[in-house]
């Protein structure tokens, strides 16, 4: 059966409500949403912010859907390539990162869209994390080294007793990357993640932002998923990985655990065939996905949600419609 949609029409702006400051497409993965925010963009002189947890990792561009140079040649991009993928990017660094970019395209009388599908990105803006506590660098960095020797399932396992409230939220949609970061807070402060959310301020006032979801009823978007990932095979992803291999990266660095890393690791390996590997990351994807939809319907209450399955015009026409209301 087909998943439904709904089309929200925009409500009035009163003449004293906060203006929005930015525009927001988000959806599940392999939705379009990367080609309807650069269609947007060029209707309204817009900049793009990559949304997206996976592609600030350098050399991580075939396995992550990075968008090509002519698109960033079409409209400017910001977002991309910022780490190597042996380095974290917290949710808190985007946020500030993020309010740079929102402030100075803003500031060229531009418009900022963000862009992407990384809940916990967009969810750091508008609903602020706490001010993160400053840990010494020597100190995280030896515990790193520890944790790193270990498990998801053995880094679960002690979270789960030093902060069973974020455990368990991390175990319905979690990452490695957040479990770290978890027990880096827990055991250099003292105190747990989760206290440090319920008494902590959070460092800046939310983000006003109109929101947008992508949304494709359920078959159509797994055949996209499907045809997606036979795509990134043709396209090199097998290459993509040897190199990063050869660079020195391992499959537990920060980048390296994204969704189609770790299967085309193990083909390499000689673990499973190509073919397993390709089944496998359409697999997670689809989960992935599952996990983003139930997110964006619980989190994100006053989203806009459009049919992607319209053509790409009427879309580009309703968002940039409602956006101007939004901000005039």
């Amino acid at each position: 059966m087909a998943e439904s949609t709904t089309h929200p029409t925009a409500t009035p702006v009163a003449d004293d409500a906060p203006r929005s400051e930015a525009l927001v497409i988000t959806g599940p993965t392999a939705s379009g949403k990367s080609a309807l925010a650069i269609a947007v963009a060029e209707r309204i002189n817009g900049e793009i912010i990559s949304m997206d947890s996976r592609q600030v990792y350098r050399g991580m561009d075939i396995g992550t859907a990075k968008v090509s140079a002519a698109d960033r040649a079409r409209v400017p991009h910001h977002g991309l390539d910022l780490v190597d993928p042996d380095e974290r990017y917290s949710a808190g660094r985007f946020a500030r990162d993020a309010r740079r970019w929102i402030h100075e395209i803003s500031a060229r009388g531009h418009t900022p869209i963000l862009a992407g599908g990384t809940g916990f990105f967009l969810h750091a803006l508008i609903n602020p994390l706490f001010e993160e506590p400053e840990l010494e660098p020597r100190r995280r960095e030896r515990l790193a080294r520890y944790l790193d020797r270990h498990s998801d399932e053995t880094l679960h396992t002690w979270l789960a007793r030093l902060d069973p409230e974020t455990a368990a939220r991390l175990a319905r949609s979690g990452g490695r990357q957040r479990l770290q970061r978890a027990l880096e807070i827990a055991l250099l402060t003292g105190k747990s993640l989760s206290w440090w959310h319920r008494h902590a301020p959070p460092g800046t006032p939310p983000l006003r932002a109109t929101v947008f979801v992508v949304n494709l009823p359920r078959p159509e978007l797994y055949r996209r998923i499907d045809e997606r990932v036979t795509d990134m095979i043709d396209a090199g992803l097998v290459a993509e990985v040897q190199r990063l291999l050869d660079a020195g990266y391992r499959p537990g660095d920060p980048g390296m655990n994204a969704t189609g890393y770790p299967e085309i690791i193990a083909y390499l390996h000689g673990e499973i065939s190509l073919d397993e590997a390709a089944d496998r990351i359409r697999r997670a994807t689809r989960q992935y996905a599952r996990r983003q939809l139930t997110w964006f319907r619980n989190q994100l209450p006053a989203a806009i949600w459009l049919d992607a399955t319209e053509p790409t015009d009427s879309l580009v026409e309703r968002i940039v419609r409602i956006w101007l209301e939004a901000v005039n």
